[in-house]
């Protein structure tokens, strides 16, 4: 495969950091084409590339992904498909697939946790967009005195809690998409100081120190765009 990924500014862009981030966890080679977000040319930009006008925007050859869980499940697939074609079967059923988790019922729970964040937590969204290098305690504190945004809050910690009860350190055991649609949630908490229980915050600092998430976070901090949130 030769790909290429279109992203926006890494400060910023939440939706950007999951594929790539499960793209390098999955070892892939890639190339990047950075777009700075709210610019008067962004949208044109973007549409070079993308039809719908936004990034993340995959590109592999001919073929355009223009989702951020829709390039997920094209990297898992094309994981397997590769899997499958250079080694034998039973290892292929083994390896194959390996950004959701293997057992069927853990993965229909991957997936799901997953589609509610791709679809929800509007206002965890609106209250505490994605800004990497701010840190923005008495802004979270505000923002948590609102009922929707301490619900959202609330269901995200749920969700972990209960992914992790069986023993971490990611989600599901070993990193998985899932991992990458909650990262930028782990660097919105820190942001905007919400707290964590040790469980929760040994979680976070799992994703953290993920060496992809390191380069993320060093090249938001490394931006020199302002954009106001």
């Amino acid at each position: 495969m030769s790909l290429t990924l279109v992203i926006g500014n890494k400060n910023y862009s939440s939706w950007s950091l999951r594929p790539w981030l499960a793209m390098k966890q999955a070892g892939l080679v890639f190339s990047e084409q950075r777009i700075v977000l709210q610019r008067p040319d962004t949208e044109q930009s973007i549409r070079r590339y993308s039809p719908s006008g936004r990034v993340p925007c995959l590109i592999d050859g001919e073929l355009t992904v223009f989702d951020s869980l829709a390039i997920c499940e094209y990297i898992n697939e094309s994981i397997s498909e590769s899997m499958s074609e250079s080694t034998s079967t039973s290892m292929s059923k083994k390896v194959g697939g390996s950004l959701w988790p293997r057992d069927r019922a853990a993965r229909a729970h991957a997936r799901s946790i997953s589609a509610e964040m791709h679809s929800g937590f509007a206002a965890l969204r609106t209250y505490m967009p994605m800004d990497i290098r701010a840190r923005l305690a008495d802004r979270g504190a505000a923002a948590l005195d609102r009922e929707d945004v301490a619900a959202d809050v609330a269901r995200i910690q749920s969700i972990w809690t209960e992914c992790l009860t069986d023993g971490g350190p990611m989600l599901f055991g070993s990193f998985s998409i899932a991992d990458a649609f909650y990262a930028p949630v782990v660097t919105r908490f820190i942001t905007y100081g919400v707290k964590l229980s040790p469980l929760l915050a040994a979680y976070a600092e799992s994703v953290l120190m993920l060496p992809p998430m390191q380069q993320w976070i060093a090249a938001a901090e490394a931006e020199a765009e302002t954009i106001e949130t």
